[in-house]
Protein backbone atom coordinates (compact mmCIF):
# COMPACT_ATOMS: atom_id res chain seq x y z
CA UNK A 1 0.00 0.00 0.00
CA UNK A 2 0.88 2.61 -0.51
CA UNK A 3 7.66 12.18 0.05
CA UNK A 4 10.52 14.39 -1.01
CA UNK A 5 9.36 16.89 1.37
CA UNK A 6 6.47 15.82 2.54
CA UNK A 7 5.21 18.76 3.40
CA UNK A 8 6.33 20.60 0.16
CA UNK A 9 4.54 17.90 -1.64
CA UNK A 10 1.43 17.51 -0.39
CA UNK A 11 0.90 21.44 -0.70
CA UNK A 12 2.01 21.39 -3.94
CA UNK A 13 -0.37 18.78 -5.24
CA UNK A 14 -3.05 20.77 -3.81
CA UNK A 15 -2.32 24.10 -6.01
CA UNK A 16 -0.81 22.80 -8.78
CA UNK A 17 -2.90 21.27 -11.44
CA UNK A 18 -0.29 20.86 -14.10
CA UNK A 19 0.20 21.17 -17.44
CA UNK A 20 -1.98 19.08 -19.58
CA UNK A 21 -1.05 15.55 -20.46
CA UNK A 22 -1.34 13.91 -24.10
CA UNK A 23 -4.70 12.95 -25.07
CA UNK A 24 -6.15 9.64 -24.58
CA UNK A 25 -5.48 7.89 -27.81
CA UNK A 26 -9.24 7.54 -28.99
CA UNK A 27 -10.38 6.09 -32.67
CA UNK A 28 -9.93 2.86 -34.49
CA UNK A 29 -6.68 1.23 -34.17
CA UNK A 30 -4.94 -1.54 -35.75
CA UNK A 31 -6.23 -4.53 -34.28
CA UNK A 32 -8.80 -3.04 -32.75
CA UNK A 33 -12.40 -4.82 -31.82
CA UNK A 34 -14.32 -5.11 -34.94
CA UNK A 35 -11.11 -5.03 -37.36
CA UNK A 36 -10.26 -8.22 -39.40
CA UNK A 37 -6.42 -8.05 -37.87
CA UNK A 38 -7.89 -8.44 -34.45
CA UNK A 39 -6.99 -11.90 -34.92
CA UNK A 40 -4.93 -13.96 -32.58
CA UNK A 41 -2.89 -15.20 -34.52
CA UNK A 42 -1.59 -12.37 -36.29
CA UNK A 43 0.25 -11.49 -32.95
CA UNK A 44 1.35 -14.91 -31.15
CA UNK A 45 3.15 -13.15 -28.05
CA UNK A 46 0.25 -10.69 -27.11
CA UNK A 47 -1.93 -11.58 -24.58
CA UNK A 48 -5.95 -10.73 -24.69
CA UNK A 49 -8.25 -10.72 -22.49
CA UNK A 50 -12.16 -9.54 -21.93
CA UNK A 51 -12.78 -7.15 -18.63
CA UNK A 52 -16.32 -6.45 -18.82
CA UNK A 53 -17.31 -3.04 -18.20
CA UNK A 54 -15.23 -0.12 -18.96
CA UNK A 55 -12.71 0.94 -16.04
CA UNK A 56 -13.39 3.82 -14.38
CA UNK A 57 -9.71 5.08 -13.52
CA UNK A 58 -6.17 4.15 -13.98
CA UNK A 59 -5.28 6.34 -11.08
CA UNK A 60 -4.62 3.52 -8.27
CA UNK A 61 -5.93 5.79 -5.99
CA UNK A 62 -9.10 7.01 -7.67
CA UNK A 63 -9.91 3.73 -9.49
CA UNK A 64 -12.87 1.86 -7.77
CA UNK A 65 -14.03 -0.81 -10.07
CA UNK A 66 -12.89 -4.70 -10.64
CA UNK A 67 -11.85 -3.93 -14.31
CA UNK A 68 -10.04 -1.17 -13.21
CA UNK A 69 -7.87 -3.18 -10.79
CA UNK A 70 -7.07 -5.83 -13.73
CA UNK A 71 -5.08 -3.26 -15.47
CA UNK A 72 -3.75 -1.95 -13.04
CA UNK A 73 -2.24 -5.12 -11.30
CA UNK A 74 -0.40 -5.56 -14.75
CA UNK A 75 0.63 -1.60 -14.79
CA UNK A 76 1.77 -1.32 -11.24
CA UNK A 77 2.71 -3.47 -8.61
CA UNK A 78 2.60 -2.89 -4.74
CA UNK A 79 4.35 -3.82 -2.06
CA UNK A 80 2.58 -7.47 -1.90
CA UNK A 81 0.25 -9.69 -4.56
CA UNK A 82 -1.74 -12.13 -5.11
CA UNK A 83 -0.37 -15.35 -4.87
CA UNK A 84 -1.26 -18.53 -7.34
CA UNK A 85 -3.57 -19.76 -3.91
CA UNK A 86 -4.96 -16.36 -3.11
CA UNK A 87 -2.70 -15.66 -0.49
CA UNK A 88 -0.76 -12.31 -0.49
CA UNK A 89 3.07 -12.72 -1.78
CA UNK A 90 6.09 -10.65 -1.84
CA UNK A 91 6.01 -8.18 -4.71
CA UNK A 92 7.67 -4.90 -4.95
CA UNK A 93 8.88 -5.58 -0.74
CA UNK A 94 10.97 -8.82 -1.30
CA UNK A 95 10.07 -9.45 2.73
CA UNK A 96 8.67 -7.89 6.23
CA UNK A 97 8.78 -8.24 9.75
CA UNK A 98 6.25 -7.14 12.22
CA UNK A 99 6.72 -5.72 15.84
CA UNK A 100 5.80 -8.26 19.20
CA UNK A 101 2.48 -6.16 19.51
CA UNK A 102 1.53 -6.30 15.91
CA UNK A 103 1.65 -2.43 15.56
CA UNK A 104 4.87 -1.79 13.55
CA UNK A 105 5.79 -3.37 10.20
CA UNK A 106 8.62 -3.14 8.33
CA UNK A 107 8.58 -3.49 4.25
CA UNK A 108 12.02 -3.85 3.04
CA UNK A 109 11.84 -3.42 -0.88
CA UNK A 110 13.71 -5.18 -3.75
CA UNK A 111 16.66 -2.92 -4.70
CA UNK A 112 16.80 -4.25 -8.14
CA UNK A 113 12.60 -2.83 -8.70
CA UNK A 114 12.55 0.03 -11.17
CA UNK A 115 9.68 2.32 -12.93
CA UNK A 116 9.59 1.90 -16.70
CA UNK A 117 11.65 5.23 -17.16
CA UNK A 118 14.35 3.25 -15.26
CA UNK A 119 14.06 5.73 -12.13
CA UNK A 120 14.44 3.61 -9.41
CA UNK A 121 11.03 2.33 -7.30
CA UNK A 122 12.02 3.50 -3.52
CA UNK A 123 9.93 3.61 -0.16
CA UNK A 124 8.87 7.56 -0.76
CA UNK A 125 6.63 6.31 -3.65
CA UNK A 126 5.11 4.30 -1.54
CA UNK A 127 4.88 6.86 1.54
CA UNK A 128 3.26 9.46 -1.42
CA UNK A 129 0.79 6.90 -2.41
CA UNK A 130 -0.29 6.04 1.01
CA UNK A 131 -0.55 9.78 2.04
CA UNK A 132 -2.46 10.75 -1.40
CA UNK A 133 -5.08 7.87 -0.61
CA UNK A 134 -5.86 9.25 3.03
CA UNK A 135 -5.84 13.00 1.45
CA UNK A 136 -9.39 14.25 1.47
CA UNK A 137 -8.64 16.34 -1.48
CA UNK A 138 -8.25 12.99 -3.52
CA UNK A 139 -11.45 12.56 -2.45
CA UNK A 140 -10.70 8.49 -2.88
CA UNK A 141 -13.21 5.85 -1.90
CA UNK A 142 -11.21 3.42 -0.55
CA UNK A 143 -9.37 6.07 1.79
CA UNK A 144 -10.74 4.29 4.54
CA UNK A 145 -9.81 0.87 3.44
CA UNK A 146 -6.28 1.48 5.33
CA UNK A 147 -8.05 2.86 8.42
CA UNK A 148 -6.19 0.73 10.61
CA UNK A 149 -2.93 2.78 9.55
CA UNK A 150 -2.08 5.33 12.66
CA UNK A 151 -4.35 8.29 12.62
CA UNK A 152 -5.48 7.30 9.02
CA UNK A 153 -9.17 7.75 9.63
CA UNK A 154 -8.50 10.92 11.11
CA UNK A 155 -6.99 12.78 7.94
CA UNK A 156 -9.77 10.87 5.68
CA UNK A 157 -12.02 13.66 8.28
CA UNK A 158 -9.93 16.41 8.36
CA UNK A 159 -8.51 16.26 11.59
CA UNK A 160 -4.95 15.79 10.99
CA UNK A 161 -2.69 16.58 7.53
CA UNK A 162 -1.77 13.53 5.43
CA UNK A 163 2.05 14.26 6.72
CA UNK A 164 0.72 12.92 9.76
CA UNK A 165 0.01 8.85 8.78
CA UNK A 166 1.78 6.30 9.94
CA UNK A 167 3.98 5.27 7.58
CA UNK A 168 8.03 6.86 6.81
CA UNK A 169 10.56 5.56 4.80
CA UNK A 170 13.66 5.47 6.91
CA UNK A 171 15.98 4.61 3.77
CA UNK A 172 15.03 4.44 0.30
CA UNK A 173 14.82 0.77 0.64
CA UNK A 174 12.82 0.31 4.04
CA UNK A 175 9.55 1.28 4.35
CA UNK A 176 7.71 1.22 8.08
CA UNK A 177 4.20 1.00 8.75
CA UNK A 178 2.68 1.85 12.22
CA UNK A 179 -0.79 0.87 12.83
CA UNK A 180 -3.32 1.87 14.87
CA UNK A 181 -4.31 -1.68 16.53
CA UNK A 182 -3.32 -5.12 15.05
CA UNK A 183 -3.72 -6.41 11.68
CA UNK A 184 -2.81 -9.85 10.80
CA UNK A 185 -4.07 -9.28 7.61
CA UNK A 186 -2.14 -6.18 6.72
CA UNK A 187 0.15 -8.15 3.82
CA UNK A 188 -2.87 -9.00 2.43
CA UNK A 189 -4.38 -5.71 2.55
CA UNK A 190 -1.25 -4.32 0.50
CA UNK A 191 -1.95 -5.97 -2.49
CA UNK A 192 -5.20 -3.87 -3.26
CA UNK A 193 -4.72 -1.53 -6.13
CA UNK A 194 -5.31 1.86 -4.22
CA UNK A 195 -2.16 1.42 -1.97
CA UNK A 196 0.46 0.47 -5.30
CA UNK A 197 2.97 3.71 -5.71
CA UNK A 198 2.94 6.70 -7.79
CA UNK A 199 5.95 7.89 -9.53
CA UNK A 200 6.57 10.82 -8.17
CA UNK A 201 8.12 12.73 -10.65
CA UNK A 202 5.12 12.32 -12.72
CA UNK A 203 2.61 13.05 -10.12
CA UNK A 204 4.57 16.47 -9.63
CA UNK A 205 4.05 16.95 -13.58
CA UNK A 206 1.07 15.84 -14.58
CA UNK A 207 -0.83 15.87 -11.23
CA UNK A 208 -4.26 14.29 -11.80
CA UNK A 209 -3.66 13.16 -15.39
CA UNK A 210 -0.20 11.02 -14.12
CA UNK A 211 -1.91 7.73 -15.16
CA UNK A 212 -2.97 8.07 -18.76
CA UNK A 213 -1.73 6.61 -21.95
CA UNK A 214 1.65 9.33 -22.74
CA UNK A 215 1.83 10.10 -18.91
CA UNK A 216 2.07 6.98 -16.98
CA UNK A 217 5.37 5.34 -15.64
CA UNK A 218 4.63 1.98 -14.29
CA UNK A 219 6.66 -0.31 -11.81
CA UNK A 220 4.75 -3.20 -12.97
CA UNK A 221 5.62 -6.00 -15.76
CA UNK A 222 3.76 -3.59 -18.27
CA UNK A 223 3.39 -0.02 -19.52
CA UNK A 224 0.02 1.88 -20.21
CA UNK A 225 0.42 2.43 -24.10
CA UNK A 226 -3.21 3.63 -24.90
CA UNK A 227 -6.37 3.65 -23.80
CA UNK A 228 -9.19 3.36 -26.65
CA UNK A 229 -12.75 4.61 -24.58
CA UNK A 230 -15.51 1.73 -24.84
CA UNK A 231 -12.88 -0.33 -26.60
CA UNK A 232 -9.50 -1.53 -25.17
CA UNK A 233 -6.31 -0.92 -22.97
CA UNK A 234 -2.93 -2.20 -24.46
CA UNK A 235 -0.52 -2.38 -22.21
CA UNK A 236 3.33 -2.94 -23.42
CA UNK A 237 6.23 -5.03 -21.73
CA UNK A 238 7.71 -2.87 -19.07
CA UNK A 239 11.52 -3.92 -20.10
CA UNK A 240 12.94 -2.40 -16.14
CA UNK A 241 10.69 -4.53 -14.29
CA UNK A 242 12.61 -6.34 -11.74
CA UNK A 243 11.46 -9.71 -12.78
CA UNK A 244 11.19 -8.98 -15.99
CA UNK A 245 13.43 -12.49 -17.79
CA UNK A 246 10.01 -14.19 -16.21
CA UNK A 247 7.69 -12.20 -18.19
CA UNK A 248 6.81 -14.45 -21.31
CA UNK A 249 4.31 -12.15 -23.37
CA UNK A 250 5.09 -9.10 -24.94
CA UNK A 251 1.76 -6.96 -24.57
CA UNK A 252 -1.99 -7.64 -23.15
CA UNK A 253 -5.12 -6.20 -24.69
CA UNK A 254 -7.72 -6.09 -22.34
CA UNK A 255 -10.98 -5.60 -24.25
CA UNK A 256 -14.54 -4.29 -22.69
CA UNK A 257 -17.56 -5.62 -22.78
CA UNK A 258 -20.76 -4.73 -21.62
CA UNK A 259 -22.63 -8.01 -22.65
CA UNK A 260 -20.94 -11.50 -21.47
CA UNK A 261 -22.11 -12.69 -24.75
CA UNK A 262 -20.69 -10.42 -27.07
CA UNK A 263 -17.44 -12.08 -25.31
CA UNK A 264 -18.43 -15.37 -25.88
CA UNK A 265 -18.81 -15.28 -29.47
CA UNK A 266 -15.34 -13.50 -29.60
CA UNK A 267 -13.74 -16.01 -27.85
CA UNK A 268 -15.67 -18.93 -29.87
CA UNK A 269 -14.09 -16.57 -33.11
CA UNK A 270 -10.79 -16.87 -31.49
CA UNK A 271 -10.06 -13.47 -31.00
CA UNK A 272 -9.88 -13.76 -26.98
CA UNK A 273 -7.62 -15.97 -25.40
CA UNK A 274 -9.50 -15.09 -21.46
CA UNK A 275 -12.52 -14.23 -21.02
CA UNK A 276 -13.79 -12.05 -17.81
CA UNK A 277 -16.65 -14.30 -17.25
CA UNK A 278 -18.91 -16.96 -18.82
CA UNK A 279 -22.62 -15.72 -19.92
CA UNK A 280 -25.44 -18.09 -18.16
CA UNK A 281 -27.34 -18.64 -21.41
CA UNK A 282 -24.47 -20.25 -23.22
CA UNK A 283 -23.66 -22.58 -20.63
CA UNK A 284 -25.07 -25.58 -21.83
CA UNK A 285 -23.04 -24.79 -25.31
CA UNK A 286 -19.80 -23.89 -23.31
CA UNK A 287 -20.18 -26.81 -21.33
CA UNK A 288 -20.47 -29.22 -24.33
CA UNK A 289 -17.81 -26.88 -26.81
CA UNK A 290 -15.43 -25.98 -24.36
CA UNK A 291 -15.43 -27.80 -21.07
CA UNK A 292 -11.86 -28.27 -20.80
CA UNK A 293 -11.52 -24.59 -21.48
CA UNK A 294 -13.76 -23.92 -18.38
CA UNK A 295 -12.97 -22.55 -15.40
CA UNK A 296 -15.26 -22.31 -12.38
CA UNK A 297 -14.37 -22.21 -8.66
CA UNK A 298 -15.28 -20.09 -5.59
CA UNK A 299 -14.60 -16.29 -4.97
CA UNK A 300 -14.74 -14.10 -2.50
CA UNK A 301 -17.37 -11.79 -3.42
CA UNK A 302 -21.50 -11.38 -3.76
CA UNK A 303 -24.34 -9.76 -6.02
CA UNK A 304 -26.77 -7.29 -4.12
CA UNK A 305 -29.65 -5.10 -4.74
CA UNK A 306 -28.66 -1.63 -2.92
CA UNK A 307 -31.06 0.51 -1.40
CA UNK A 308 -31.29 4.23 -1.82
CA UNK A 309 -31.33 4.64 2.20
CA UNK A 310 -31.59 9.02 2.04
CA UNK A 311 -35.28 8.91 0.61
CA UNK A 312 -38.51 6.87 0.82
CA UNK A 313 -40.46 4.50 0.01
CA UNK A 314 -37.06 2.95 1.52
CA UNK A 315 -35.32 5.09 4.16
CA UNK A 316 -37.23 4.33 7.27
CA UNK A 317 -39.40 1.05 6.54
CA UNK A 318 -36.90 -1.73 7.34
CA UNK A 319 -40.36 -4.11 7.48
CA UNK A 320 -40.80 -3.32 3.74
CA UNK A 321 -37.20 -3.77 2.83
CA UNK A 322 -37.88 -7.32 4.88
CA UNK A 323 -40.91 -8.09 2.98
CA UNK A 324 -39.29 -7.60 -0.33
CA UNK A 325 -36.57 -9.85 1.04
CA UNK A 326 -38.62 -12.63 1.87
CA UNK A 327 -40.08 -13.41 -1.57
CA UNK A 328 -36.79 -13.51 -3.29
CA UNK A 329 -36.26 -17.47 -4.01
CA UNK A 330 -32.64 -16.87 -4.70
CA UNK A 331 -32.27 -20.65 -5.05
CA UNK A 332 -34.41 -20.25 -8.22
CA UNK A 333 -32.32 -17.85 -9.05
CA UNK A 334 -28.75 -19.30 -9.12
CA UNK A 335 -30.50 -23.14 -10.38
CA UNK A 336 -32.78 -21.04 -13.38
CA UNK A 337 -30.99 -17.55 -14.42
CA UNK A 338 -27.47 -17.69 -13.14
CA UNK A 339 -26.89 -21.59 -13.28
CA UNK A 340 -22.89 -21.49 -13.28
CA UNK A 341 -22.70 -22.87 -9.46
CA UNK A 342 -23.12 -19.63 -7.44
CA UNK A 343 -24.80 -19.94 -3.94
CA UNK A 344 -27.49 -18.23 -2.93
CA UNK A 345 -27.20 -14.92 -0.91
CA UNK A 346 -28.41 -15.88 2.30
CA UNK A 347 -26.15 -13.48 4.00
CA UNK A 348 -23.41 -11.06 3.61
CA UNK A 349 -20.13 -12.11 3.91
CA UNK A 350 -19.47 -15.02 1.76
CA UNK A 351 -18.78 -18.65 2.33
CA UNK A 352 -15.29 -19.50 2.59
CA UNK A 353 -14.14 -16.22 4.11
CA UNK A 354 -10.51 -16.84 6.26
CA UNK A 355 -11.41 -17.76 9.79
CA UNK A 356 -15.03 -16.64 9.46
CA UNK A 357 -18.73 -18.00 9.93
CA UNK A 358 -20.76 -16.23 7.89
CA UNK A 359 -24.66 -15.20 9.15
CA UNK A 360 -27.82 -15.50 7.28
CA UNK A 361 -31.14 -14.13 7.16
CA UNK A 362 -33.30 -15.58 9.69
CA UNK A 363 -35.76 -17.19 7.56
CA UNK A 364 -32.75 -18.56 5.74
CA UNK A 365 -34.20 -22.06 5.84
CA UNK A 366 -38.09 -20.88 6.46
CA UNK A 367 -40.66 -23.08 3.99
CA UNK A 368 -41.45 -20.39 1.39
CA UNK A 369 -45.54 -20.51 2.19
CA UNK A 370 -44.42 -18.79 5.99
CA UNK A 371 -41.96 -16.20 4.38
CA UNK A 372 -44.62 -14.88 2.14
CA UNK A 373 -47.04 -14.77 4.61
CA UNK A 374 -44.77 -12.99 6.78
CA UNK A 375 -44.14 -10.82 3.04
CA UNK A 376 -47.41 -9.88 3.32
CA UNK A 377 -48.47 -8.84 6.93
CA UNK A 378 -45.46 -6.26 6.82
CA UNK A 379 -46.30 -5.18 3.32
CA UNK A 380 -49.91 -3.79 4.76
CA UNK A 381 -48.03 -3.00 7.56
CA UNK A 382 -46.24 -0.65 5.63
CA UNK A 383 -49.22 1.05 3.79
CA UNK A 384 -49.14 -0.77 0.77
CA UNK A 385 -51.95 -3.14 -1.47
CA UNK A 386 -53.39 -4.33 -4.16
CA UNK A 387 -55.43 -0.71 -4.61
CA UNK A 388 -51.97 0.91 -3.46
CA UNK A 389 -49.23 -1.16 -4.62
CA UNK A 390 -45.75 -0.34 -3.50
CA UNK A 391 -43.88 1.18 -6.85
CA UNK A 392 -40.16 1.81 -7.64
CA UNK A 393 -37.85 1.75 -10.17
CA UNK A 394 -34.44 -0.99 -9.97
CA UNK A 395 -31.53 0.48 -12.24
CA UNK A 396 -28.94 -1.97 -13.13
CA UNK A 397 -26.68 -1.72 -16.05
CA UNK A 398 -26.60 -3.58 -18.82
CA UNK A 399 -26.14 -6.85 -19.66
CA UNK A 400 -27.54 -10.26 -20.28
CA UNK A 401 -27.65 -12.30 -16.61
CA UNK A 402 -28.41 -8.80 -14.70
CA UNK A 403 -31.44 -8.10 -17.03
CA UNK A 404 -32.75 -11.48 -16.28
CA UNK A 405 -32.24 -11.84 -12.61
CA UNK A 406 -34.06 -8.11 -12.59
CA UNK A 407 -36.84 -9.59 -14.71
CA UNK A 408 -37.02 -12.69 -12.28
CA UNK A 409 -36.53 -10.70 -8.95
CA UNK A 410 -39.77 -8.44 -10.05
CA UNK A 411 -42.13 -11.26 -11.64
CA UNK A 412 -41.44 -12.63 -7.90
CA UNK A 413 -42.25 -9.51 -5.91
CA UNK A 414 -45.19 -8.89 -8.58
CA UNK A 415 -46.25 -12.37 -7.85
CA UNK A 416 -46.08 -12.18 -3.93
CA UNK A 417 -47.17 -8.53 -3.10
CA UNK A 418 -48.22 -6.56 -6.52
CA UNK A 419 -45.45 -4.58 -6.33
CA UNK A 420 -45.02 -2.41 -9.27
CA UNK A 421 -41.15 -2.26 -10.71
CA UNK A 422 -39.72 -0.16 -13.48
CA UNK A 423 -36.34 -1.91 -14.82
CA UNK A 424 -34.32 0.45 -16.07
CA UNK A 425 -30.41 -0.71 -17.79
CA UNK A 426 -27.77 1.84 -18.17
CA UNK A 427 -24.11 1.91 -18.70
CA UNK A 428 -22.02 0.79 -15.89
CA UNK A 429 -20.72 4.48 -15.63
CA UNK A 430 -24.02 6.06 -15.91
CA UNK A 431 -25.22 3.68 -12.89
CA UNK A 432 -22.12 4.68 -10.94
CA UNK A 433 -22.92 8.62 -11.57
CA UNK A 434 -26.58 7.56 -10.89
CA UNK A 435 -25.90 5.57 -7.47
CA UNK A 436 -23.37 8.61 -6.26
CA UNK A 437 -26.01 11.68 -7.24
CA UNK A 438 -29.07 9.48 -5.53
CA UNK A 439 -30.76 9.30 -8.21
CA UNK A 440 -32.23 5.69 -8.09
CA UNK A 441 -34.77 3.81 -5.70
CA UNK A 442 -32.89 0.38 -5.75
CA UNK A 443 -29.54 -0.51 -8.22
CA UNK A 444 -27.76 -3.51 -8.66
CA UNK A 445 -23.90 -3.99 -7.58
CA UNK A 446 -21.71 -6.16 -6.71
CA UNK A 447 -18.83 -6.32 -3.88
CA UNK A 448 -15.29 -8.46 -4.42
CA UNK A 449 -13.61 -8.81 -1.40
CA UNK A 450 -10.15 -6.60 -0.87
CA UNK A 451 -8.12 -8.81 0.78
CA UNK A 452 -9.08 -12.55 2.32
CA UNK A 453 -11.19 -10.95 5.84
CA UNK A 454 -14.60 -10.66 6.53
CA UNK A 455 -13.29 -6.57 7.24
CA UNK A 456 -13.45 -6.50 3.93
CA UNK A 457 -17.32 -6.79 3.30
CA UNK A 458 -18.46 -5.63 6.69
CA UNK A 459 -16.61 -1.92 6.20
CA UNK A 460 -18.76 -2.04 2.78
CA UNK A 461 -21.83 -0.76 5.65
CA UNK A 462 -19.89 1.66 8.03
CA UNK A 463 -21.20 4.99 7.95
CA UNK A 464 -18.08 6.67 7.30
CA UNK A 465 -16.76 4.79 4.68
CA UNK A 466 -17.06 6.12 1.08
CA UNK A 467 -18.18 3.45 -1.09
CA UNK A 468 -21.25 2.78 1.47
CA UNK A 469 -23.22 3.12 -1.65
CA UNK A 470 -26.67 2.52 0.23
CA UNK A 471 -25.80 5.09 2.50
CA UNK A 472 -26.52 2.96 6.18
CA UNK A 473 -25.85 4.47 9.02
CA UNK A 474 -26.09 2.77 12.58
CA UNK A 475 -24.39 3.49 15.68
CA UNK A 476 -24.68 0.18 16.68
CA UNK A 477 -22.91 -1.38 13.99
CA UNK A 478 -20.28 1.76 13.30
CA UNK A 479 -19.30 0.91 17.22
CA UNK A 480 -19.22 -3.05 16.85
CA UNK A 481 -16.97 -2.84 13.69
CA UNK A 482 -14.75 0.06 15.53
CA UNK A 483 -14.60 -2.74 19.27
CA UNK A 484 -13.12 -5.25 16.27
CA UNK A 485 -10.53 -3.14 15.30
CA UNK A 486 -9.14 -2.84 18.29
CA UNK A 487 -9.20 -6.34 19.21
CA UNK A 488 -6.37 -8.19 19.75
CA UNK A 489 -7.52 -11.81 20.92
CA UNK A 490 -8.62 -13.41 17.23
CA UNK A 491 -11.99 -15.05 17.99
CA UNK A 492 -13.23 -12.06 20.05
CA UNK A 493 -12.80 -10.32 16.98
CA UNK A 494 -14.49 -12.60 14.95
CA UNK A 495 -17.69 -12.60 17.79
CA UNK A 496 -17.74 -8.92 17.63
CA UNK A 497 -18.04 -9.03 13.83
CA UNK A 498 -20.24 -11.70 13.26
CA UNK A 499 -22.56 -9.62 15.59
CA UNK A 500 -22.30 -6.29 13.08
CA UNK A 501 -22.97 -8.90 9.92
CA UNK A 502 -26.36 -10.54 11.86
CA UNK A 503 -26.81 -6.97 12.84
CA UNK A 504 -26.89 -5.43 9.38
CA UNK A 505 -28.94 -8.15 8.18
CA UNK A 506 -32.03 -7.74 10.74
CA UNK A 507 -31.67 -3.66 9.56
CA UNK A 508 -32.07 -5.14 5.87
CA UNK A 509 -29.67 -2.59 4.76
CA UNK A 510 -28.85 -4.70 1.40
CA UNK A 511 -30.86 -7.21 -0.56
CA UNK A 512 -27.88 -9.96 -1.16
CA UNK A 513 -29.32 -12.63 -4.44
CA UNK A 514 -26.21 -14.86 -4.80
CA UNK A 515 -22.62 -15.04 -4.09
CA UNK A 516 -20.14 -15.64 -6.89
CA UNK A 517 -17.89 -17.75 -8.53
CA UNK A 518 -15.41 -17.13 -10.85
CA UNK A 519 -16.00 -18.17 -14.34
CA UNK A 520 -13.89 -17.36 -17.47
CA UNK A 521 -12.92 -19.62 -20.34
CA UNK A 522 -9.24 -20.10 -21.33
CA UNK A 523 -8.06 -21.05 -24.64
CA UNK A 524 -5.67 -24.09 -24.78
CA UNK A 525 -3.03 -22.09 -25.71
CA UNK A 526 -2.60 -20.11 -22.47
CA UNK A 527 -0.26 -21.90 -20.28
CA UNK A 528 0.53 -21.37 -16.06
CA UNK A 529 -3.22 -20.18 -15.90
CA UNK A 530 -4.45 -20.61 -12.07
CA UNK A 531 -8.22 -19.90 -10.32
CA UNK A 532 -8.45 -18.47 -6.44
CA UNK A 533 -11.29 -16.84 -4.70
CA UNK A 534 -9.51 -13.46 -5.39
CA UNK A 535 -10.29 -13.72 -8.93
CA UNK A 536 -6.50 -12.59 -9.48
CA UNK A 537 -4.41 -14.30 -12.27
CA UNK A 538 -1.36 -11.64 -13.57
CA UNK A 539 -1.04 -11.44 -16.92
CA UNK A 540 2.89 -11.78 -16.36
CA UNK A 541 2.28 -15.23 -15.34
CA UNK A 542 0.86 -16.80 -18.34
CA UNK A 543 2.45 -17.94 -21.44
CA UNK A 544 0.79 -17.73 -25.45
CA UNK A 545 1.92 -21.09 -27.32
CA UNK A 546 2.20 -20.96 -31.00
CA UNK A 547 -0.94 -22.49 -32.99
CA UNK A 548 -0.76 -25.85 -34.37
CA UNK A 549 1.53 -26.81 -30.71
CA UNK A 550 0.80 -28.02 -27.77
Amino acid sequence: MKLLTAGFLTLFLMGCSGSPPPAVQSGAQPGAPGSTAGALAAADTRLVRGNGPEPDSLDPQRARNFESANVLRDALEGLTAVGPAGEPVPAAAESWKTSRDGLTWTFTLRKNARWSNSDPLVAEDFVVALRRLVNPATASQYAQIIDVIRNASDITVGKRRPEELGVRAPDAHTLVIELASPAPYLPGLLSHWSTMPVHRPSLLRWSDEFMKPGTAVTNGAFSLERWVPGSHIDLTRNRHYWNNAANRVESVRWISFADSSVEYRRYRAGEIHVTAVVAPAQFDQVKTEHGAELHIGPQLGNYFYGFNLDREPFRSKPGLRRALSLVIDRQRLVDTVTRLGEKPGHGWVPPGTFNYTSQSFDYAMTPMNERLAEARRLYAAAGYSAQKPLKFELRYNSGDVHSRLAVAVSSMWKAALGIEVTLTAVEFKVLQQDIDSRRVDLFRLAWIGDYNDPYTFLQYFKSDFGINTAHYRSAKYDALLDRAALEVDVMARRALLEEAERLLLADHAVLPLYFYVTKHLVSPRVTGWYDNVMNVTYSKDLAISLPNTP
